[in-house]
């Protein structure tokens, strides 16, 4: 995370003044930890709430062949809080939802 708040600082200043120990990674509902790596995620194949957590599987695109029918397998982007946010708003949608992985 400590990577994701230096790219992130430019366009968003109030996380200069944060540690990236106070910053939550949030995918598909669920709250990864920060003492599990990417790498480990993806090796592992690890799953989450409706699915695997990532990814890396290759599909014909559907916009080439104009074929609605093709399967598409989309994950959506993962989410960086702040600690302090989470706090406040977890008991209002979208953090409600949210479980610990």
């Amino acid at each position: 995370l400590e990577l994701v708040k230096l790219q992130l600082s430019a366009d968003f200043p109030e996380l200069r003044g944060v540690s990236s120990e106070n910053l939550m990674y949030i995918k598909e509902d669920l709250i990864i930890g920060h003492d599990f790596s990417f790498y480990d995620l993806i090796a592992t194949k690890a799953r989450g709430k409706s699915g695997p957590l990532f990814h890396f599987d290759v599909h014909d695109d559907v916009r080439i062949r104009n074929d609605a029918r093709v399967e598409k397998d989309e994950s959506h982007p993962g989410k960086v809080v702040e600690r302090r946010w989470y706090e406040r708003n977890k008991h209002i949608f979208p953090a409600s939802r949210w479980e610990v992985f």
